[in-house]
């Protein structure tokens, strides 16, 4: 991209100041700051000026998830739908690890945090070894892709080599990173966290497929064969992924896609809930659940809203790719963000002052017809590691893992 084409697409969308340092810049930050304002979707900032009431929810009502005791008198069918699909390579596996470690005091990215105690065992190590054990079952690698961040990428990368993939066949891991969206102030106009570079954030955790099918995986996936992908988020050590269960069940229910989902350990636990949303299969997240849900009851006379999700999905590719033609909604969140100043000096703000914009993974669900929420036991897969201590943290997340008898 030449700088005038570069200027004709920012007066496009009233973003011309992003070139104001252009001159005082080397010729590789030029070239840096040219090729992602060609990369860069400016057009979501438009919805600032609006700040439109989007994303309203629907008429809400319980969606029945399959429960442990249904799940136990089915194993042996689900198992074996499971792995059959397993080693026909049709299951895939992708890791959400565009994170970094900074809520856990770390400036590494999340996925190398060590939770280890008497030895080193790191987040990835636990990832790798909980999918090893379905490896093992099915006798057959599982392709992985892991997804991360330009934060983070050289790093998650060097790392998993350096420590030879955890035993994993380096051949079946794919790595690709997140799409960013501009951050902006609140009239739309896109911040500069560097005089070469526009302020980006990642683009939520829905456009993860997006970013797949951008660098050329998601169509060499199709191309191996691969119709499912089970997607999952880095910070959960227990987790099992390429569940053979669960995706046999998920088959056998003819389900578009499937929803791990643990029982709330507390009526206001913030965690989202699965749900309808005008008879199609949604999330609501724990802030949304008026008294009224919060309350309400199934035919059993159980909490309706009772089953919170874990982000562990299934999707089928075939959806994906449907979805993926649509423009999910956008999700407008207002952040501290980082910007230089008309003197060009990077200010770091106390308090909010600007829009990010996200894509959720409870949009693309909500764009199917069906969804199999599937209940696993909380302390045997739910070990979230969201904070250093207290609730969700690395101290809890240690416990639950000793309880599973994995030494650390």
């Amino acid at each position: 991209m030449t700088y005038q084409e570069a200027m004709n697409k920012l007066q496009m969308y009233g973003q011309e100041h992003v070139l104001a340092y252009y001159d005082q810049l080397t010729e590789e930050q030029k070239q840096l700051l040219l090729e992602q304002i060609q990369d860069t979707d400016f057009s979501m900032l438009s919805s600032c000026k609006e700040k439109r009431e989007e994303n309203k929810k629907g008429e809400i009502s319980p969606l029945a998830a399959m429960q442990l005791t249904e799940i136990e008198a089915g194993r042996e069918q689900f198992v074996k739908i499971g792995l059959d699909a397993i080693k026909q390579g049709k299951v895939g596996a992708v890791l959400l690890a565009g994170g970094m470690g900074t809520r856990l005091g770390s400036d590494d990215p999340k996925g190398m945090y060590n939770i280890g105690l008497t030895k080193d065992v790191y987040i990835f190590q636990r990832l790798i070894e909980n999918l090893m054990d379905v490896v093992e079952q099915a006798e057959c690698w599982i392709p992985l892709y892991v997804m991360t961040s330009d934060k983070n990428h050289e790093a998650t990368v060097s790392f998993l080599k350096e420590h030879k993939y955890f035993g994993y066949h380096k051949d079946y891991i794919t790595f690709f990173m997140q799409e960013m969206a501009p951050a902006s102030d609140y009239e739309g106009k896109v911040y500069m966290e560097e005089k070469y570079k526009i302020s980006t954030s990642p683009n939520g955790n829905g456009g993860w497929y997006s970013s797949m099918h951008k660098w050329g995986i998601a169509q060499k996936a199709m191309a191996d064969g691969v119709e499912w992908l089970n997607v999952f988020a880095v910070d959960n050590v227990l987790q099992r992924i390429a569940d053979p269960c669960f995706v046999g069940a998920v088959i056998a229910k003819d389900c578009a896609c499937g929803s791990k989902v643990v029982r709330k350990c507390a009526p206001d636990e913030k965690v989202g809930v699965m749900c309808l949303e005008d008879g199609k299969p949604s999330i609501i997240e724990y802030y949304e659940l008026t008294d009224e849900l919060a309350n309400a009851k199934d035919e059993n006379g159980d909490p309706a809203y009772y089953f919170g999700v874990i982000l562990n999905y299934l999707f089928k590719v075939s959806d994906l790719e449907a979805i993926r033609e649509k423009k999910l909604p956008l999700h407008i969140v207002e952040k501290k963000i980082p910007y230089l100043d008309e003197n060009g000096i990077l200010v770091k703000p106390e308090e909010p002052n600007g829009y990010k914009f996200e894509q959720l993974v409870l949009d693309m669900i909500h764009e199917l017809d069906s969804c199999l929420p599937f209940e696993v036991e909380r302390n045997k897969e739910f070990a979230p590691i969201k904070n250093k201590t207290g609730v969700d943290s690395v101290e809890s997340a240690r416990t639950l893992c000793k309880e599973n008898g994995i030494e650390l």
